[in-house]
């Protein structure tokens, strides 16, 4: 895993030479790395008692793994904190690619987000977990190299402790997307399927809060974690990625709070390029 890992990274840094690149560690959903619990069943009506054995095994992870709602669930940091050697193993990954390219003369700026943060404790484990793993990298291969650790403001908690998560984090993303989840209580595939757009008929919502920023609801908690986390660390680079990165009307709040940068899909880019300039020159508000 290690070894395909640092190869991404290294083809990731190779192309963005002299860029800054932001890579989100695994933020894996378990349950969609195994087998469906009625293939799994089906399977054990035919099968022979050595293929039964394996099935039932691969059964109980499956339920082992099992959570209601897996959106709120054992994801992101959670997953690092109680396995850590995920983490290290990326992070390892991460700065050998760093060191294996600045030995070829590549210019490489690694930044990394530790995905779902919520408290301070989770920052200051994961800043210390890559503070430790960068020098035991830079001792062993004698390359020093620089980096960054942040965290992606994408639950409403971290917005409101953003200025201990900047005791630790040097860079914000918010995740608009989940921030959007998690602060409405909405389940973004649920909502869309079942109620969202009568809501928006009906006039509970102008626009719909997934396609265009909800500026009094996560738009705020977005505010919020600009203001905290550059009252403690007054240059930080605070961004959004998302959907709404793409947004004009999204993109011109995103400036007026003082957002270093929105982050789109590539079909949007440049719509995002021309929204950003028309929200700097104020003709977009």
């Amino acid at each position: 895993m290690k070894v395909m890992q640092k190869e991404d990274f290294i083809g990731i840094f190779r192309a963005m030479d002299g860029l800054p690149a932001i890579i989100r560690l695994l933020d894996p959903p378990l349950h969609e790395f195994l087998p469906k619990e009625p293939n799994v069943l089906e399977a054990l009506k035919t099968a022979m008692p050595d293929e039964a054995k394996k099935l039932n095994n691969v059964l109980e992870k499956i339920h082992q793994l099992h959570e209601n709602n897996p959106m709120l669930g054992f994801r992101g940091c959670r997953l690092g904190m109680i396995y850590p050697e995920i983490y290290e193993m990326q992070m390892n990954a991460i700065f050998e690619a760093v060191v294996e390219l600045t030995k070829q003369g590549v210019t490489v700026k690694p930044e990394v987000m530790i995905p779902i943060v919520g408290t301070k404790a989770e920052m200051k484990f994961f800043r210390e977990m890559a503070d430790r793993i960068a020098e035991d990298v830079k001792k062993a291969s004698g390359v020093n190299f620089g980096y960054l650790v942040g965290t992606m403001i994408e639950l409403p908690r971290a917005a409101l402790v953003a200025d201990q998560l900047a005791e630790y984090a040097q860079f914000f993303s918010c995740g608009t997307n989940d921030l959007t989840q998690t602060t409405l209580g909405y389940s973004r595939d649920d909502a869309e399927n079942k109620f969202l757009f009568q809501y928006v008929d009906k006039g509970v919502f102008k626009e719909n809060p997934f396609a265009v920023l909800d500026r009094d609801g996560p738009g705020q908690l977005v505010k919020m974690a600009v203001e905290k986390g550059r009252s403690v660390n007054p240059g930080m680079s605070v961004g959004i990625c998302g959907e709404h990165g793409g947004n004009p009307e999204s993109i011109a709040f995103c400036h007026s709070v003082g957002l270093s940068y929105v982050s789109c899909s590539p079909f949007r880019v440049p719509v995002a390029r021309v929204a950003a300039a028309h929200a700097a020159l104020g003709v977009l508000k």
